[in-house]
């Protein structure tokens, strides 16, 4: 798996073939996925969304932007991308998008229930805080000095995203 810079047809393509567990969540959050396609290309059109690719296929669009002092993510999915080996891999990419987003605190929400979601959230880093709005959500803290991936960093591993930083 590998993550490179969003592009229009990468958020199409992912729509096309939205998981449903995804299309559960935009409606317990009372969102249509009209509106969650149209969040994320918001995003995706200032930089601030990566294609996490799986022998060259799209698997999931993750997004992100700057509020209140912390990185909200916004996320669509395959039905293929949730597996073992993609949290692995989450696991190190959100620390690349949390060095492009200023190491700011990390802000992921979940409207669905279950061990599993919690669970995901917990192997990648996050600690669950209290509910907002009805969502769960979880928080992924600042790295810290020793465990920091740089600018140069999030750029390794064969990786091609958006050197998008935090500014101001």
């Amino acid at each position: 798996m590998k993550a490179r810079t969003a592009t229009v047809g990468d958020l199409e393509d992912v729509f096309r073939d939205l998981s449903k567990r995804m299309s559960d969540e935009y409606v317990a959050a009372g969102k249509d996925p009209k509106i969650a396609y149209d969040d994320l290309m918001m995003n995706l059109k200032e930089g601030r969304a990566h294609a996490l690719v799986q022998n060259d296929r799209t698997v999931a669009i993750i997004a992100w932007h700057e509020h209140s002092d912390a990185a909200v993510t916004l996320f669509a999915a395959r039905e293929d991308f949730f597996n073992a080996a993609t949290v692995r891999f989450c696991k190190r990419h959100i620390r690349q998008i949390q060095a492009l987003a200023g190491n700011l605190p990390v802000h992921s929400t979940s409207w669905l229930r279950g061990p599993d979601v919690a669970r995901w959230f917990r192997i990648i880093g996050y600690v669950e805080r209290e509910p907002v709005g009805g969502a769960s959500l979880f928080e992924l803290s600042p790295a810290t000095s020793e465990g920091r991936i740089g600018q140069r960093e999030a750029g390794d591993e064969g990786n091609n995203v958006s050197a998008h930083r935090r500014t101001g």
